[in-house]
């Protein structure tokens, strides 16, 4: 009867349903546990319909995690075609030997983007949890060699990236010297991905050993204006990874105020990609420490910067969180003052305060509801279309507005407040 089902396995695992996918690969994980002598048939049936998958853009979520525990329950079952070494093998081979029957149409990476991110779970979870010491050891040093070579393809130091980045955020690689300055080295890259890669395994890295080089990330971005946005990634990363545990927030408390001085700072930033990383790295700090945090960043709604305005509302819009946050109640007393800046004097900070009045609405509309009486009159101000010309398309004439996006972010906001607080609308008959 196992055998009836291993052989009906493979059928059921593709990108078509992710799903069944994800249920079949529990059935085969379960089944390695308690009955190991079934996974004879696995490496012929099974294994490369989840090598098929692993290569799917589909493959996120609860599914990519199925595919990692699987993996992991091939190499502890035992069996001499199913080990660390053997699987390692079949995982990477389309990444450093790319074929057309593995490589995207049109594309100059070997497999497709998320599948980078799949595949480098999948080794970073063998590495961390089935692997000896000695294979441990053999597979970062490949992945620093394969960064350090000059000879590799961009797929290869994307992948080296995220596998290292995966490793380190549980493991401590700061016994790899220089191993930051390895992984910065690829912000050099003429490929944006790759770029982003490194950002994210420097952050992941360091989340490994968060005192030796959270330090460095801070005077890198001080001093190296050209890598700030990609280090600013990297920061985030840090802070997101660190707000995942309780242990993790402690530690990472102890960098608060050094982390919070620096992102004021670039607050003003001329470049709105660095300021929007700012505000997601305030909005998740003062989840950890709003008491203090909050009144700051209260402070700033007054700055003579449109640009530090700007940012200081888009943090709020990452502190909302549909879950029950220990800044709620704090949050519901100051939110009014913030979301003031709904008549700002600057276009755009009017504008991030809507969308920053969005996500609240959506999110957690109690925070706004003893507030509308001071949102609503704003709100009706901006909703007034203000056409700008009149353009010709041949026969025919139509109004075009400069702020028709603005319009209707206004009109998308006095929908989500009709949710909120139906009986506080009030409608004018002029």
């Amino acid at each position: 009867m196992v055998n009836d089902l291993i052989d009906e396995l493979p059928r059921l695992i593709s990108e078509s349903d992710t799903h069944v996918s994800q249920l079949a690969l529990m059935i085969v994980s379960r089944l390695s546990e308690t009955m190991p002598q079934s996974m004879e048939k696995i490496p012929d049936g099974v294994l490369p319909a989840a090598l098929t998958l692993i290569r799917s853009p589909l493959l996120q979520g609860s599914a990519l995690i199925s595919m990692t525990t699987f993996f992991c329950s091939l190499v502890r079952s035992g069996n001499p075609r199913l080990t660390f070494v053997e699987l390692v093998q079949h995982l990477t081979n389309p990444v450093y030997n790319p074929s057309p029957a593995t490589q995207p149409a049109n594309s100059p990476l070997s497999v497709h983007k998320q599948a980078f991110y799949s595949t480098s779970s999948c080794i970073s979870a063998l590495a961390l949890n089935c692997a000896s010491e000695a294979e441990y050891q053999s597979v970062i040093t490949k992945l620093l060699d394969n960064l350090k070579s000059n000879d590799m393809s961009c797929s290869v130091r994307l992948f080296a990236l995220l596998t290292l980045g995966g490793i380190g955020k549980h493991r401590d690689l700061s016994e790899h010297k220089n191993l930051q300055n390895v992984i910065m080295s690829s912000f050099n890259s003429p490929t944006e991905e790759v770029k982003s890669a490194a950002s994210y395994a420097l952050g992941n890295v360091s989340v490994g050993n968060l005192n030796l080089y959270l330090p460095i990330i801070l005077s890198e971005i001080q001093s190296n204006s050209k890598r700030q946005y990609l280090l600013l990634h990297s920061l985030k990363e840090i802070i997101t990874s660190m707000s995942e545990k309780e242990e993790s927030i402690q530690l990472l408390k102890n960098y608060v105020p050094d982390m919070w001085n620096l992102l004021v700072r670039y607050m003003e930033s001329s470049e709105e990609g660095s300021r929007k990383i700012v505000a997601a790295c305030l909005g998740k700090l003062m989840l950890i420490d709003h008491e203090s945090l909050l009144p700051k960043l209260l402070n700033y709604t007054t700055s003579e910067s449109p640009h530090a305005r700007s940012t200081v509302v888009t943090a709020i819009k990452y502190t909302v969180k549909e879950e029950p946050q220990a800044i709620d109640v704090m949050l519901r007393q100051y939110i009014g003052q913030f979301l003031n800046l709904l008549r700002d004097d600057d276009l755009h900070v009017r504008r991030m305060a809507l969308v920053t009045l969005n996500s609240t609405a959506h999110n957690k509309p109690a925070l706004i509801r003893d507030h509308m009486e001071e949102i609503l009159p704003n709100l009706y101000k901006e909703t007034t279309i203000k056409l700008k010309r009149e353009v010709e398309m041949g026969p025919f004439k139509y109004q075009w507005t400069t702020r028709w996006t603005t319009e209707k972010q206004h009109l998308s906001a006095c929908t989500q407040c009709c949710k909120v607080a139906w009986t506080e609308l009030t409608f004018s008959s002029s």
